[in-house]
């Protein structure tokens, strides 16, 4: 009697476990059913994968790209040599060749930027261009690389690496794309991926915890009044972004001083925490006039938006 007691009688915590279950999936199909009917209303690909609307920015009708006119991407991706790293760009590399054979696609070459300073063992398996990574426990003004920048104790900040490892890429190596998809180890690609820049107008993914207007105090310290409105400013990260080879060459060095200045300032680092190097893409880019196309359907994030790229994108792509 006592066994089919205890046999019979659900666990509380299996009763919490299962209503938290339930209710956490109802809200995601809920809230993908209607983020879906919304961005069909705003987003339409006619037969020839030209774009009709943009969700967010309208474009101007002379930065439109004339149907039929292919413009290749390459996609790019810093990495370590840590083992987490290295699978993740297995999966990623993996999902690229799969999705770059399919209609629609624009993806052209792929290079895994490796900032460890050393070869690895997937050379052989993943295009892939070794830089250096930064000095680490530099704290003081000096003149690096040629560029005379602020270096600040890393103090473990991996992704701080980031920025420099593009600048230096984007000098030793030769591109044949006009553009450049820059992304990150822990994207996939769920869905062919087309070109979302246009002429002048780079495409990024807005992310809801960027919000350049809630830190004007801060942003204002490495964007002056004098460069305009922090409206400037997109709330972006530089991943996913697509954008021309030539704006990134320019874009590149600011980025990776700001990101050593605010990594210097305490208040800064303080706000901004682990998205510091997103912020100082998204004002690093302001800096140079360039905005971007906000693309909310570029990416699936969280499962909490129909995307083509799934990182964790979007009617297009991770």
């Amino acid at each position: 009697m006592i066994g089919r007691k205890t046999m019979g009688r659900a666990s509380p915590l299996l009763l919490v476990l299962l209503a938290f279950g339930f209710s956490f999936a109802t809200y995601n199909l809920l809230t993908m059913i209607l983020h879906y009917r919304s961005v069909g209303k705003r987003v339409g690909i006619d037969s020839d994968d030209a774009l009709l609307s943009d969700p967010i920015i309208e474009m101007p009708e002379n930065a439109r790209n004339p149907k039929n006119v292919k413009l290749p991407f390459h996609v790019a991706l810093t990495a370590t040599d840590a083992p987490y790293s290295k699978w993740q760009c297995r999966i990623m590399y993996y999902w690229y060749k799969k999705q770059k054979e399919v209609p629609g696609s624009e993806m052209g070459g792929f290079t895994r930027i490796l900032h460890s300073g050393n070869p690895d063992n997937l050379m052989d398996e993943i295009p892939t261009v070794v830089v250096d990574p930064l000095p680490s426990g530099l704290d003081r003004v000096r003149s690096f690389a040629p560029y005379s920048v602020l270096i600040s104790k890393i103090q473990g900040y991996i992704v701080l690496n980031r920025p420099w490892a593009f600048v230096q890429w984007l000098e030793k190596a030769t591109i044949e794309e006009e553009y450049i998809l820059m992304a990150e180890p822990d994207h996939i690609f769920i869905r062919p991926l087309p070109n979302l820049a246009r002429v002048g107008y780079p495409a990024a993914f807005p992310f809801f915890y960027i919000k350049p207007d809630q830190h004007e105090k801060i942003i204002r310290k490495f964007y002056p009044e004098e460069k305009g409105p922090v409206k400037n400013v997109d709330p972006i990260g530089n991943s996913p972004v697509i954008i021309k080879k030539d704006l990134l060459e320019k874009i590149a060095p600011t980025w990776m001083n700001v990101s050593l200045k605010m990594k210097d300032d305490p208040e800064t680092d303080k706000a901004f925490g682990w998205v510091l190097e997103m912020y100082a893409y998204a004002v690093a880019s302001a800096l140079h006039g360039v905005q971007h196309i906000l693309r909310k359907d570029f990416m699936l994030q969280a499962c909490l938006f129909f995307c083509k790229v799934l990182h964790i994108t979007g009617d297009f792509h991770f």
